[in-house]
């Protein structure tokens, strides 16, 4: 089973100077601290907030998963 490449999706939310606060409304979240959890490793993003996340960062969903990532934690965004 392969897992979200969390450190792509923080650098391309960054890369398109997107606020963590636009994130969380987008997924429903109330603050950006509450996205930042996900971002973070956290909490797991559900499958249906996917095509959501795909959609704000201009990628495709597959390109959230990648083989063999060793470390999904990320620092502070």
């Amino acid at each position: 089973m392969q897992q979200l490449n969390l450190i792509f999706i923080k650098n391309r939310r960054k890369e398109l100077k997107i606020s963590l606060q636009y994130m969380a409304t987008k997924l429903g979240f109330k603050t950006g601290s509450s996205y930042l959890k996900y971002e973070q490793g956290l909490y797991a993003f559900k499958a249906e907030q996917l095509p959501i996340l795909a959609h704000h960062l201009q990628c495709k969903i597959t390109d959230f998963f990648a083989e063999n990532v060793s470390n999904l934690e990320t620092s502070s965004a």
